[in-house]
């Protein structure tokens, strides 16, 4: 334990279960209750069809399938009942012949040509059949030139033989070959994790190849099933929605040669952009992951499915390294493989985090209102602005990017929007005047901006902007920043971006 803290770290913390038999395999402390999955862990998809009707005709028509689809239990019912069925039915036909032409009853007679020479009762019948489909040729019984019924019958037992050996034995042959088997040396990581990577919140799994041989043209695919209600009151128990692990940026095409880790980065886009730690315990969703590729030595496309029920997914978790450097090769540690380790992250979700960043700035909404160039206000709030505010203004898409409440607060009309706290804010700020030319270079650059008027940038000299604006006290700032500005403040929990807006807020 003490190495694995002088490696990670002291605020790490290694999580051991029981399970799958790894000495730091982990689970959460309380799981609930199990629930019905729509894919289960080894891929199987539970859905049975029912109530059919007529449509069990269409299996029918695609009988080849049909049968490859089945057990294995079935197919080699199947092949042994046909063989034995055809194999009696042509004995039988051979055995009538004999029988009607009364090869049966002349069988010591030397002055008489049978139809088939020793074929004396249905026994014989039945393995000259064999001889025959079997191309053994013993050479005791054969067919005679004195029976052409014998003959049509063979040449129609030489042609049903060869239908029946090539549907059964391509049917066997198939599903021996198909990849399914291939896909049980792919592994998923018994969980999902959410962590903070990259300065971003995301779910991460992990995928590995047991085998040597590559997976090409490894794809990986993510949906989300939730069940949800549309504006209009239809019900979806089982709405699709996509993850996207990489699609943009190339990311979902893997070089599965060691375990790799996929990343869902959770934003505005995501559907997850709501989920946080505490409302985790009563969503209920299942993520379902879907690797498809070409297997190497066959040629064949090779499909692995698993799934991570709400339960399945820890919140606060890294996955441990499994890849080490050894003399003159990688070593993969698949003991590993499934083992994760807590680290500190964030418990709220990411709305939640950029509306208090949002609303933790008082002066950013004013100053968005403003700059819209919309009607008039107060001179003061006119002229009130913050860095917080204009670097808000150098992003093309803050706007779109806000919440709903907050979008209408920097709509047109936002002053009306406002809490009576930021009007009072906003109304009772001194009126104010800056030379262009001693604003900082950020705050000239946003003078050219469109909608902002020049009338808001007046070139006075009588005042300039000092320290005093920006650099406020901690006893003047909002209880919930004094706590971020103190000593044990929690920066080292937030993204890289809102930890960068705070220190830039108290420098």
């Amino acid at each position: 334990m003490s190495a694995l803290r002088k490696k990670f770290g002291d605020d790490y913390q290694v999580v051991t279960t029981s399970s799958s038999g790894s000495g730091f395999n982990q689970g959460p402390p309380e799981k609930k209750k199990k629930r019905q999955r729509f894919v289960d862990k080894n891929g199987r998809c539970n859905v049975q069809h029912g109530n059919l009707g007529g449509e069990t005709s269409r299996y029918l028509s695609d009988l080849f399938t049909t049968l490859v689809d089945l057990k294995w239990r079935w197919n080699l019912f199947i092949f042994i009942l046909t063989y034995t069925v055809a194999w009696l039915f042509m004995a039988s036909m051979w055995w009538v012949i004999a029988y009607i032409r009364g090869d049966l009853h002349r069988t010591h007679d030397d002055k008489y040509t049978p139809c088939v020479a020793n074929v004396y009762n249905f026994p014989s019948a039945f393995l000259f059949f064999i001889e025959t489909e079997a191309t053994i040729g013993y050479g005791y019984r054969y067919i005679t030139d004195k029976c052409p019924e014998g003959i049509i019958l063979f040449l129609f037992q030489s042609i049903l033989g060869s239908i029946v050996d090539a549907f059964l034995i391509g049917c066997m042959f198939i599903k021996m070959s198909q990849p399914k088997k291939r896909a049980e040396t792919l592994m998923f990581s018994e969980h999902a994790v959410i962590s903070m990577r990259d300065g971003k919140l995301t779910l991460m799994f992990r995928v590995g190849n047991l085998r040597n041989s590559h997976m090409v043209s490894a794809q990986i695919r993510c949906k989300l099933l939730k069940s949800r209600q549309t504006p209009e009151g239809e019900f979806l128990p089982l709405d699709q929605l996509e993850l996207d692990v990489g699609f943009s940026t190339g990311a979902d095409q893997l070089f599965l040669v060691s375990p790799l880790t996929i990343c869902h980065v959770i934003d505005t886009k995501s559907p997850f952009y709501e989920l946080s730690q505490r409302s985790m315990q009563t969503e209920q969703f299942e993520i379902v992951v879907i690797l498809e590729g070409i297997v190497e030595t066959t040629g064949m496309t090779c499909q692995a499915r698993t799934s991570y029920t709400e339960d399945e997914v820890l919140w606060g978790h890294r996955f441990f390294p499994v890849i080490s450097l050894e003399e003159g090769f990688f070593k993969v540690d698949y003991s590993q493989f499934h083992a994760t380790f807590e680290v500190p992250t964030p418990p709220y979700s990411v709305k939640e985090a950029e509306e208090a960043l949002l609303l933790s700035s008082p002066l950013l909404a004013p100053s968005l209102c403003n700059s819209g160039g919309g009607g008039g206000g107060g001179g003061g709030g006119d002229r009130n602005s913050s860095l917080d505010g204009l670097e808000a203004l150098e992003d093309s898409d803050s706007t779109a990017k806000l919440p709903t409440k907050l979008q209408k607060m920097t709509g047109g009309g936002c002053r009306d929007g406002l809490p009576r706290k930021l009007l009072r804010m906003s109304s009772t700020t001194s009126e104010m005047t800056y030379s262009l030319g001693d604003l900082p270079m950020k705050l000239q650059r946003i003078s050219s901006v469109p909608g902002v008027s020049d009338d808001k940038l007046l070139l006075g000299k009588a005042s300039k902007i000092g320290t005093e604006p920006m650099s406020k006290s901690v006893a003047d700032l909002p209880p919930k920043l004094q706590r971020l500005a103190g000593g044990g403040r929690m920066d080292g929990h937030l993204p890289p971006k809102l930890r960068k807006m705070n220190s830039d807020r108290f420098t």
